[in-house]
């Protein structure tokens, strides 16, 4: 039987191509160069525009986000390396190359590497901010790590004695440019913190191309700059330009002359805010002073000092009613303290031992007499108890049968008393029992009830 074919929507078709470009490992971060076309700086900022070699082209669009740090500004016709991923955009089911970083083409393998070794050392942590020194308000000497022979290090040096003359610069000497700069600039670094003469470090050069930049773009320099305990300000090249050991450092600074500018505070800034602060400090003491002054005349016109007699009215008054409450608190306390006294006399008494020894003679007399009574009660009713079991027990004795004309027989031999005639046989002996004595007989014959045996 044939399989069912599945159908598929547009839809869903299109989003099954997107799943395997985007599981694409190759294609999710993968380097291009070609020439710029049909480009559009839309107004939200996004950018779009193709990218196109000889043979083939690609659709592109660089976001916002990403395009807002370009070194350079993206014209047609120029050509560039780019880095991005491919997706699929759903609604046209158009594949496009999303595109995260640019660099103008020629300088593409220093381009490769600057972002390698940022990936790497933001990985490790050298850029993240809670590493970050801070710069010292007021430094009290500031070493410039620089070319001695360019026009970075006049600018430093007279930005810093124009806005703070008084401050010491220590310049320290390195070449910044070439294959020898990168491991100079580094022992610059390590030896500056060492002799620990300063207290901020600016380092950096003029402006120039990304290969005479490339030296703050080594990672010996960025961990020199991470490791050094002194703060340090990069100023490398124009506004535009960007190195690693602007990302390393504790500020970063647009160009030479910007860094002097945030290293130390201008002093005639400084004058003008001392002297604001003094306008303010004095005004205060004037303010405090004349309402210290006011305060002063209004205590000196109340009436505490301009008729202190009158002041003691009053208290004299309440010191008097003070007096006759105190009095009569002492006389309720006295009359309550005496019948407290009374109280306790009266308890006192009744816990005398006279009185204790008085009551419990008494109490002893009751008991003693409430004894008496008792025992004679129980005298008089086990006398009657007595009394009653004799007259049960003369009721019930034999003797007192016997008086009525009855009495017991008793056979000799067997020494019991005879109840039936089955007991005896004629001949046997018998012993007949009286009131007043006793009767010894033989038995000659038995009559019962229709029996009769003679001996």
């Amino acid at each position: 039987m044939q399989k069912e074919q599945r159908i598929l929507s547009i839809k869903e078709l299109t989003k099954y191509i997107k799943i395997k470009l985007e599981g694409d490992t190759l294609l999710q971060d993968v380097w291009v160069r070609g020439e710029i076309s049909n480009f559009t700086h839309h107004s939200s900022g996004h950018m779009y525009f193709t990218l196109k070699d000889p043979s083939s082209r690609i659709k592109s669009i660089m976001f916002a986000s990403h395009n807002q740090r370009l070194p350079f500004i993206p014209k047609e016709g120029t050509m560039v390396i780019a880095r991005g991923n491919i997706s699929v955009y759903d609604r046209d089911g158009q594949y496009q190359y999303y595109v995260t970083h640019m660099q103008p083409d020629g300088i593409g393998s220093l381009f490769l590497a600057f972002e390698q070794l940022k990936a790497k050392l933001a990985a490790e942590g050298l850029f993240a901010v809670e590493f970050k020194k801070e710069i010292p308000r007021f430094p009290k000497a500031i070493g410039v790590i620089t070319s001695p022979t360019g026009a970075a290090v006049r600018d430093i040096i007279i930005t810093l004695q124009r806005r703070y003359p008084t401050v010491p610069i220590v310049v320290f000497p390195v070449v910044v440019q070439g294959t020898q700069a990168a491991p100079l600039i580094a022992k610059a670094i390590q030896q500056m913190n060492e002799l620990a003469e300063v207290d901020v470090l600016i380092i950096g050069r003029g402006g120039g191309s990304l290969e005479e930049l490339w030296p703050f773009n080594e990672e010996v320099v960025a961990r020199s700059i991470f490791a050094s305990k002194l703060p340090i300000i990069s100023a490398v090249g124009h506004e535009t330009d960007f190195t690693i050991a602007d990302f390393v450092a504790d500020l970063r600074a647009a160009t030479p002359t910007a860094a002097a500018e945030l290293a130390v505070p201008h002093h005639l800034e400084l004058r003008q805010q001392i002297l604001h602060h003094t306008q303010r400090l004095i005004q205060r003491i004037q303010s405090q002073v004349e309402r210290r002054r006011l305060a002063l005349t209004r205590i000196a016109r109340s009436p505490i000092l301009t008729q202190p007699h009158r002041q003691l009215l009053q208290p004299t008054e309440r010191l008097d009613r003070l007096k006759e409450q105190l009095l009569y608190r002492m006389r309720l306390r006295i009359q309550k303290s005496a019948e407290q006294a009374r109280g306790l006399e009266r308890v006192l008494t009744k816990h005398h031992p006279g009185q204790q020894i008085l009551a419990a003679r008494a109490r002893l007399d009751r008991a003693g007499t409430l004894l008496l009574q008792t025992i004679r009660m129980r005298h008089k009713e086990e006398k009657n108890r007595l009394n009653s079991h004799i007259r049960q027990l003369d009721a019930l004795s034999p003797l007192k049968v016997m008086q009525r004309g009855y009495s017991l027989v008793y056979d000799e031999r067997k020494d019991g008393l005879v109840k039936s005639i089955s007991q005896v046989q004629p001949g046997d002996k018998l012993n007949v029992r009286l009131t007043d004595g006793r009767i010894d007989c033989q038995v000659t014959s038995i009559k019962g009830e229709g029996v009769h045996h003679e001996g």
